[in-house]
């Protein structure tokens, strides 16, 4: 989320104390923020001036813009292009991507300058203001979270709902929702690489790091990331006429499950400053969504058997997942007042579908089988007197996984500054 200017007028300083954030449908833990680093003055004496010089420059570069980006992330209504035409966010990505492949040559052509230098990231969720590490990798693990991050953004100003020119009012609209699904998959690869081909590289009795780079942290964040995939992907069903209920419930019940991992992944957040917090209630109120859903399309399927055993089982399922739709609600009130205070736009795909047709499929189901039920057995007994506990969902392998993303070789320019 959002970060403000630091009290030193540092640009690579976060300031927590926000109070509102704007419109959120990707919660994100904030932008990491690095300091200022002059390369030729830690390491002049060490390295290629022209090498130092680049690093130092593409450095700053991304100092400006994350800490640019990050005092306007979420805010309400942001602009969504600079005034040369491209995407703010866009560019933030293209400037890191341009600054790892340097900084990889600082890791790779330079290990004897391997702790000379301190990198130096103000943090959102720790209670610590920033970490600092004399680590490369360290540097290395913090820009492909920012990566990540910046595609979570992304996502979310896509999932605000816009105008058009066609008189039907604001709305998500498909080609936006099936273009997060692939920031969703591109920023749980940043995150896997960061995982297994980073974080290994940070010596364990040295990895003093953030919570907002633990690795339980870092896994949660990438489960998130498949999470909100398959959510897309079940809204992109539910408005798909082809679509059956079969495909609808095995999206749902992988979405449970993905949330589920999400639940049990993430480390335990501090709550002082309420960043912490927010982060726990959204992913109980996706997780609690996400049953909701899970169950009503199990008792759809389910209300289609012929047997009295099917149809109590059909109505137990779809009273769980009208428990839960309230649930969930509660759980969305809980997030957005959370501090720092967001706002929930327009329900669109999954949601707004869950909160029109749940409460009215339910009424209208247990409705019938009282009748039914009265007439067979004479009796005027209510539903919830013989409906048994909620069936159990079936189990379904993930078919989403991250983006396979490689660190990119060393920049060349190492090798001819060597020579």
């Amino acid at each position: 989320m959002g970060c403000g200017a630091s009290k030193w007028g540092d640009p690579g300083v976060r300031q927590r104390s926000l109070s509102s954030v704007g419109e959120v449908v990707v919660f994100l833990p904030g932008l990491r923020v690095p300091r200022n680093i002059d390369f030729s003055r830690t390491l002049g004496d060490h390295l290629d001036k022209s090498i130092a010089e680049r690093l130092t420059a593409l450095r700053a570069r991304v100092v400006l813009m994350a800490a640019q980006e990050s005092a306007t992330a979420l805010k309400p209504r942001r602009r969504v292009a600079t005034r040369h035409g491209g995407s703010s966010t866009a560019n933030l990505l293209q400037a890191l991507e341009e600054y790892l492949p340097v900084l990889l040559g600082l890791v790779k052509e330079g290990t004897q300058l391997r702790n000379k230098v301190q990198f130096v990231w103000a943090n959102q969720e720790d209670v610590a203001e920033e970490t600092s590490m004399a680590d490369p990798w360290y540097e290395v693990l913090s820009v492909l979270h920012l990566m990540a991050m910046v595609c979570f953004l992304q996502a979310n100003t896509l999932l605000l709902p816009r105008s058009y020119a066609d008189g039907h009012g604001p709305r998500v609209s498909e080609e936006s929702r099936q273009a997060t699904v692939d920031l969703f998959l591109k920023a749980a690869g940043y995150l896997d690489c960061s995982i297994h081909h980073v974080l290994t590289q940070i010596p364990p009795e040295r990895r003093e790091l953030p919570v907002d780079l633990a690795e339980d942290n870092l896994k949660a964040l990438s489960l998130q990331g498949l999470s909100q995939g398959v959510d897309m992907q079940l809204g992109l069903a539910i408005d798909n006429p082809k679509a059956t209920l079969a495909v609808k419930r095995r999206l749902a019940c992988e979405m449970i499950k993905c949330w589920k991992q999400v639940k049990d992944t993430i480390p335990e957040l501090p709550l002082s400053d309420g960043w912490g917090k927010k982060h726990a209630l959204f992913v109980k109120w996706k997780y609690v969504e996400a049953k909701a859903a899970a169950y009503y399309f199990h008792g759809l399927i389910l209300d289609e058997g012929e047997t009295e055993k099917a149809q109590e089982m059909a109505i137990a399922a779809l009273q769980a997942s009208e428990e839960f739709l309230n649930e969930s609600k509660r759980a969305s009130e809980a997030f957005h007042a959370a501090p720092p205070a967001s706002r929930r736009p327009a329900p669109f795909g999954t949601t707004k579908y869950l909160l029109e047709m749940i409460s009215k499929d339910v009424q209208s189901k247990v409705q019938s089988y009282q009748d039914l039920y009265t007439q067979q057995r004479g009796s005027n007994i209510g539903v919830s007197k013989i409906i048994a506990t909620p069936p159990q969902l079936p189990d379904f392998p993930l078919a989403l996984s991250p983006e396979d993303y490689e660190l990119p070789q060393s920049d060349p320019f190492w090798k001819e500054a060597n020579q």
